[in-house]
């Protein structure tokens, strides 16, 4: 079974941006190949309670479990060990990046406070979008009575296209709330 925005992408979307930006060829158009969800732990990485309810939360959020990433160095002034756990990682592929895609985009952002929109200097020379969510709570799947602090994520967008514009061109059809130019 294909995700509504799936069905959407391949249906609407790619054939107006190929008519938009006069492709030979529909595959040639942006598309999103992942999605990558990073979640910092800091100094409570060390601390076993806290860990599993953050891997539970991050579960919960993408529907896949998250990898645990480790520090690479040890560095006295971040307090920080070899080896010792950093943070949590995500990677979604397929229909679980358009289901998480879909409640992103109508769920959990506009359930941000004072939410104006994403900023469009996300993105990277490739075309890949990165942004950052200040509270992992806005996703209706974590209980907000039940976190005992509020954690921050980073989601990367990997997008094949030839430019930024084409990119920003797939993540506006696809209701990305962007701030317009000329407003605060």
């Amino acid at each position: 079974m294909t995700t509504r925005l799936k069905e959407l992408y391949f249906k609407e979307i790619q054939p107006a941006l190929k008519s938009q930006f006069g492709l030979k060829n529909l595959y040639m158009g942006p598309k999103i190949e992942k999605i990558v969800l990073n979640m910092g732990l800091g100094l409570d990485g060390n601390d076993s309670k806290i860990f599993k309810s953050l891997e539970e939360d991050l579960a919960k959020i993408t529907g896949q479990k998250p990898v645990t990433t480790k520090f690479k160095k040890s560095v006295a002034n971040f307090k920080t060990r070899k080896g010792t756990n950093a943070g949590f990682k995500v990677t979604l592929r397929k229909n679980r990046m358009y289901e998480f895609l879909d409640r992103l985009v109508n769920i959990a952002l506009p359930r941000i406070k004072d939410f104006r929109g994403l900023s469009s200097d996300g993105f990277d020379k490739f075309g890949n979008y990165t942004f950052g969510i200040k509270e992992h709570i806005i996703f209706p799947e974590v209980s907000f009575d039940r976190a005992d602090k509020v954690r921050g994520l980073d989601i990367t967008l990997v997008i094949s296209s030839r430019s930024k514009e084409h990119s920003f061109a797939l993540l506006q059809k696809l209701n990305f709330p962007f701030i317009k130019k000329g407003e605060n």
